[in-house]
């Protein structure tokens, strides 16, 4: 995987919606911090959009697309951030000219949830590494300092983060260390993912990252199956588990957890802290790492940026 440059004090950074509403408070917030920073952010003409039939979407798909394009192969953005997830990112992967984006280099890709199709989009047609990290206008973002510091280290001093080490609250679920390259995301959009262009056909080799949000127990264990059943996890070297915000009483979902996954006989850890919990940190993403499930570490062997 190619890694995206570092940011540094005054890089212009655009704020996309590639999916859901984001309220224009939140994005002005986030957009303030992240002026805080010493960036120079610029927030897409259509961020603010809401689609004029189905209101769950930041707009049409062509105008989320365009602003996602033309950030994109804007010499002058050095990076892209996603304001929030919600829905509608699988809507648009195939409206956007991925040769155009090809030629524009690489760039700083950042956001989790819905972005995962995008992530899994940059990995497999760009061979892109990018950040699952806190969006702009997400509470997480807006209320938590660990969260923002956690992702302004990654994103300017990379060599500084290169020990991720799990919240207070994380687990060993299968003890041992696994080594192979970060993917993933949301589970429920990784299982959407099958059968589309950006689908793998296996985890062969990769320390996969998973995490949802308001998935019932009996809908994860659907999920879980449904991605065995396809052969994607077949061959996955470690497995880092997030959060499961929403998602019933956590031991319930932990059952379903170990059910599923315990048998591949791989290192696992449990609750490390990343994706929709009050405290959300960034992983990389098409970088190669070291899993030491026992010590509740993941340890990159390059720096997640150049």
């Amino acid at each position: 995987m190619t890694r995206p440059g570092r940011l540094r004090p005054g890089d212009r950074v655009a704020v996309v919606a590639p999916s859901g509403t984001v309220p224009e408070e939140r994005i002005t917030a986030g957009v303030d911090i992240l002026r805080g920073w010493g960036l120079d952010p610029v927030v897409m003409p259509h961020a603010l959009d809401v689609h004029p039939r189905l209101g769950y979407l930041a707009g049409t798909d062509e105008a989320r697309a365009r602003d996602l394009a033309e950030a994109w192969c804007d010499p002058e953005v050095a990076a892209v951030l996603c304001a929030r997830g919600g829905y509608g990112a699988q809507r648009l992967v195939d409206l956007l000219d991925w040769d155009a984006l090809r030629a524009a280099g690489p760039k700083l890709f950042v956001g989790y949830s819905d972005a995962t199709v995008l992530h899994e989009a940059f990995a497999l047609r760009l061979g892109l590494a990018t950040l699952h990290g806190p969006m702009t206008g997400a509470a997480t973002f807006l209320q938590d300092e660990r969260t923002r510091q956690e992702l302004r280290t990654t994103l300017f001093a990379p060599e500084s983060a290169q020990v991720l080490t799990g919240l207070p609250g994380a687990r060993t679920m299968v003890p041992g260390r696994a080594r192979g390259t970060l993917f993933g995301g949301c589970l429920s959009l990784l299982a959407a993912g099958l059968g589309t262009p950006d689908a793998r056909s296996s985890a062969r080799g990769g320390l996969l990252v998973l995490e949802d949000v308001g998935e019932q127990p009996y809908r994860i264990d659907r999920t879980l199956t449904q991605l065995l059943r396809s052969g994607l996890l077949e061959g996955s070297a470690g497995i880092v588990l997030g959060s499961w915000a929403e998602c019933g009483p956590y031991e319930r979902v932990r059952e379903v957890l170990v059910d599923r996954l315990a048998p591949l006989g791989v290192p696992i850890v449990e609750e490390f802290g990343f994706g929709h919990g009050p405290t959300s940190l960034t992983l990389p993403l098409g970088v190669p790492a070291e899993l030491d499930a026992d010590a509740r570490t993941l340890t990159l062997e390059l720096p997640a940026l150049r």
